[in-house]
């Protein structure tokens, strides 16, 4: 399917693959990873040949249909429906040709196409997909324009995952969805018919879609057979291999080395010692095995507090008087706490994370805070507050007014801020370092509780093992919002469910709710099974139409190549009779006179059988 060759790749200036080589089979689902700024969605960009290479080839099977999300969110006056409909661009092109075909035979064939490409059953499909990513029937078929522009990210992929390619190309797939959709994601992923790549840094995903894994290592491509956690042994394997050889070889050469020193000088031992030092010529070294450094991430330690830190009985909550989010909310959060909010996106979880924090006021009921307690927030879209032109130091010591220097750049330092790192404007700082930035600052007040909603967007795997680490190491209270279901699993003691507009406990895990948000969407928009039969039908139907219509074909073929033969004999003719000699002869001229009228005799015949197969071509079709 895709063979990478050689491939150099230079942006900016900086050379991100160098001699990259790799091979990917039909029907590979590759999950394709690396550091951030390693160079994945460039690499994704040349396959699309958004990009070109500086030097190697990039090739496709040539008939290669591929797909991706669209950059920039589709809005305007377009249905979501519509919208995902459209990413199948034979179908649409086909419909759209039947609306001012003309000809008969060509209206057959339409609809023959149309048939055997499953388009009466499209709507259904593409219902299907927006309903896993979260798209009710009612908002399927509302204006794209009225949605915000995560939910039109969503359109975008739905639209991707529609248009059944050859190659879908999914950058960061999960990004703008909730913890449900992002397992209706994994679930629709893990049997993706054709060939996936997929940029993602949950490992999770990766582990259940992928059974290839490309790994960007040092500007080299190098492939895994297998999931991330396979990935991860197979390396940790190869670096044990390549660490004792290169200890090996490095025990060879010094003493290869001490011999030629000591006997280099000596008559006798010349030849021996000139032996020696032609064998450490050829002892090239080995690449040695560079380990990039796992970001730190280290909460400061807060005061203790009694508990409880809040307790909220019968409180509501919500945005505009008279129009509560969230109503009838009995709980209470105690200091050891480590709780992950579930619910679709729109039931609350937000609201309900800034009512803990501090940022909302409750409508109604008792809400009681434990004296002293202060929160640090972390949300969706914090990182776009940031001041893009003040360095990290800047942003950290004006909420740390009464802390000298080093204090504040040792603050930094727990969150990965080397002297250098702390000096550069936020603007330069990649998605990661920003989000660690973030976290300094709203820990820079010690707070005893930390509500974190979506804090991993922009987090590689090695950071997101640093923030389960980090909050695994904190002695405060944490209330998460995350689609990353590992993150919720390996933090999370308790679950509340944040649904039917109130909050209560989930006695599941994160297992039992998965099969849950599953079963729900299934019966909600009929299992994928159900749906793969009626494909199957559409198609042995289309079979049966097209051997019906078999016949019909023919039969009007066969007329119309009769009707061009009889014109071609009549055209002769009448060049004939037009010929004035042809008229010495009368006997002759009537002769020819008579054969014409056969001749269109027999072409009004060809012609009415033509226009007959045709009619009935039509009607069948």
């Amino acid at each position: 399917m895709l063979h990478i060759n050689g491939l150099t790749i230079r942006v900016g200036g900086r050379v991100l693959l160098e001699g990259a080589t790799v091979h990917v089979p039909a029907g590979k689902r590759v999950g394709l990873i690396g550091r951030n700024g390693s160079g994945k969605s460039t690499l994704l960009k040349a396959i699309q040949g958004e990009i070109g290479p500086e030097a190697g080839s990039i090739n496709l099977r040539p008939t290669a249909r591929l797909a991706s999300v669209a950059q920039e969110a589709p809005g305007g006056e377009l249905k979501a429906i519509d919208v995902v409909l459209a990413a199948d661009a034979e179908r649409t092109r086909l419909l759209a040709e039947a609306e001012i075909a003309t000809d008969p035979s060509r209206i057959a064939e339409i609809h023959a196409r149309l048939d055997s490409i499953g388009a009466h059953a499209a709507p259904a499909r593409a219902a299907t997909i927006l309903a896993g990513l979260g798209f009710d029937q009612g908002m399927q078929s509302t204006p794209l324009g009225h949605f915000s522009g995560g939910w039109r990210m969503r359109a975008a992929l739905a639209a991707a995952l529609f248009a059944d390619a050859d190659l879908l190309l999914l950058d960061e797939p999960s990004n703008h969805l909730d913890l449900e959709a992002a397992m209706w994601l994994e679930s629709f992923l893990a049997s993706y018919p054709r060939t996936l790549i997929l940029v993602s840094h949950d490992r999770d995903l990766l582990d259940a879609v992928a059974d290839m894994t490309v790994h960007i290592d040092q500007k080299k491509l190098v492939g895994y057979a297998g999931g991330y956690s396979e990935f991860e042994r197979l390396r940790a394997e190869r670096i044990a291999r390549d660490r004792a050889v290169a200890a090996k070889r490095e025990v060879e050469r010094k003493h290869l080395q001490s011999f030629v020193d000591r006997f280099r000088a000596k008559a006798s031992k010349a030849p021996q010692a000139q032996s020696r030092l032609k064998r450490l010529a050829k002892l090239e070294p080995l690449p040695s095995v560079i380990e990039e450094a796992v970001p730190n991430l280290q909460f400061p330690e807060p005061d203790n507090l009694a508990p409880p830190l809040i307790t909220l009985d019968n409180v509501a909550v919500g945005y505009e008087p008279g129009k509560p989010v969230l109503k009838r909310i009995d709980i209470r959060l105690d200091p050891d706490d480590r709780i992950a909010l579930l619910g679709a996106n729109g039931n609350g979880k937000s609201t309900l994370a800034k009512l803990l924090a501090g940022r909302l006021g409750a409508m109604a009921g008792e809400l009681r805070r434990a004296p002293k307690l202060s929160a640090g927030y972390f949300g969706q879209h914090q990182i776009e507050d940031l001041n893009p032109a003040e360095t990290a130091f800047q942003h950290l010591s004006r909420l740390m007014p009464k802390a000298n220097e080093p204090k504040v750049r040792a603050r930094l330092g727990r969150f990965g801020f080397a002297q250098a790192k702390a000096d550069v404007p936020a603007r330069d700082l990649s998605g990661g370092e920003k989000a660690r930035l973030v976290f300094a600052l709203i820990t820079a007040g010690e707070p005893q509780m930390l509500i974190l909603d979506e804090p991993t967007n922009h987090l590689d795997i090695d950071a997101r093992e640093a923030l389960v680490r980090a909050i695994g190491d904190f002695p405060g209270a944490v209330i998460l919002v995350s689609h990353d279901s590992r993150l919720v699993d390996l933090v999370a003691d308790r679950l509340w469910l944040v649904e039917d507009g109130t909050v209560r406990p989930y006695d599941g895990d994160i297992e039992s709710y998965r099969k849950r948000v599953l079963d729900r969407r299934r019966s909600a928009n009929g299992s994928e099974k159900k749906l793969d039969g009626t494909r199957k039908e559409d198609r042995r139907s289309a079979a049966d139409a097209r051997s019906a219509l078999a016949p019909l074909r023919k039969r009007a073929k066969a007329a119309e190549a009769l009707i061009e033969k009889l014109d071609r004999e009549k055209a002769a003719l009448d060049a004939r009779l037009a010929d004035g000699a042809t008229y010495a002869d009368a006997a002759k001229a009537a002769d020819l006179a008579r054969a014409r009228a056969e001749l269109e005799a027999r072409i009004a015949a060809a012609e009415a059988d033509w226009l007959a197969a045709s009619e009935a071509l039509e009607t069948q079709a």
